[in-house]
């Protein structure tokens, strides 16, 4: 298995193929943008996948941010085929993003997970990160 940043230039349409029926796994109504897109604007986003051989078995994705209280990046939509789970690929993924927000040096990496998802909140703990005293709103604009 092999797990790494990609870039723009290494999206094809089998890997974007691949991630929209991954992402079925993560959330089957939620919609997609194409990971060329994520990946095309000012070098704002990080995506690190685990393939074995040429198969799509994980993802997850950084984006970055700056504002007045610091260099930040978001965790979003980490993903493991559920025929992987348990493998420590989900730590793997994480332990990559998290060395590439050093190398950013990021001030602070933040996250969110469902409160039902226990065994990602157990991977994020572990990692280092606390729960925030703090409420998340969302507002959709479509």
């Amino acid at each position: 298995m092999d797990i790494k940043l990609i870039t723009f230039n290494e999206v094809t349409s089998d890997l974007q193929s691949q991630l929209t029926e991954l992402y079925k796994e993560l959330n089957a109504e939620l919609t997609q943008l194409d990971l060329a897109t994520a990946l095309s604007d000012y070098n704002t986003t990080d995506v690190v996948v685990c393939l074995d051989q040429e198969k799509l078995i994980g993802i997850a994705m950084m984006a970055k941010y700056k504002v007045v209280s610091g260099h930040k990046g978001m965790i979003e939509d980490v993903v493991v085929s559920s025929k992987y789970r348990g493998k420590g690929i989900g730590r793997k993924l994480m332990e990559k993003l998290l060395e590439q927000a050093k190398n950013e040096k990021l001030d602070n990496v933040l996250l969110f997970s469902g409160h039902h998802r226990t065994a990602a909140i157990a991977l994020y703990k572990s990692l280092g990160f606390k729960l925030k005293d703090s409420g998340l709103y969302i507002k959709h604009l479509l």
